[in-house]
């Protein structure tokens, strides 16, 4: 798998950003990335040492959508939290 598509976006939510202090950061992830690959990743990418990895899967909402309210599903979402041991992840890099 390429990177692209293990590692999709940082979670960027209040609750995230308060997760970050005591260095767990929150990604999404793709829908067939595991706990090793995911972890390989973030090492090569960011180059810090990962401790944990925990994953888990947000069901999608449903929600009633256009003028006759029809309802639609939202795709589920993979979530890893990763606790980083040595080094930190910026998640908002400077330009």
């Amino acid at each position: 798998m390429k990177i692209n598509d293990i590692i999709l976006r940082p979670i960027v939510t209040e609750k995230a950003t308060g997760q970050a202090q005591g260095k767990t950061y929150t990604f999404e992830v793709g829908k067939k990335a595991n706990k090793n690959i995911v972890k390989e990743a973030l090492q090569t990418v960011y180059g810090v040492k990962i401790d944990d990895v925990r994953i888990m899967v947000r069901k999608g909402k449903v929600r009633k959508v256009g003028k006759k309210m029809v309802s639609k599903k939202q795709s589920d979402q993979k979530i890893a939290l990763v606790h980083v041991k040595t080094g930190s992840i910026n998640v908002f890099p400077q330009v």
